[in-house]
């Protein structure tokens, strides 16, 4: 027979590691995000320094060989940008706002192969121009080789 205090003693330390997981928050490890710019393009690393503020790891690759990195990738013609990236299964051109990132990492769609902000729209992360502000929309190209409206950014 167990007596009172160590029914208690149990009891309380039980309900401390309930308590503590439950109300814990989750902490996730960042996202590894591979960049590759233009060793002097200054809006990269503007959009490389936005990454890093929205909580991701980024490696970054210089070259002067996008194009190439572009067609190694298959980032069809009418969404590239200046800049290219890998997260996980999928390539992340030009100026994509980081919520943008992890909501297609939330909603991991197997088909997506490419998200991706077309040009380089003046108030996009990296092309912040005082108030100037283009909206402009996010596009996915996917294994059909089909281009679908992600977001619209407006503000």
């Amino acid at each position: 027979m167990m007596n009172l205090s160590k029914k208690i003693h149990i009891v309380s330390t039980v309900s401390f590691f309930v308590t503590a997981f439950t109300f814990s928050p989750i902490v996730h490890s960042a996202e590894t995000i591979e960049v590759w710019k233009s060793p002097t393009c200054g809006c990269c690393k503007k959009w490389v320094s936005h990454l890093e503020k929205n909580g991701f790891n980024v490696i970054t690759h210089n070259t002067k060989k996008m194009q190439s990195i572009k067609d190694d990738f298959g980032v069809p013609k009418k969404l590239r940008s200046c800049h290219t990236a890998k997260i996980g299964q999928y390539i992340i051109e030009g100026h994509v706002p980081a919520s943008d990132i992890n909501e297609l990492l939330k909603t991991n769609p197997k088909e997506v192969k490419v998200l991706s902000a077309p040009g380089m729209p003046a108030g996009s992360p990296g092309m912040e121009m005082g108030k100037r502000f283009d909206p402009y929309p996010t596009v996915t190209y996917n294994t059909n080789k089909e281009f679908t409206l992600f977001n619209y950014h407006s503000e």
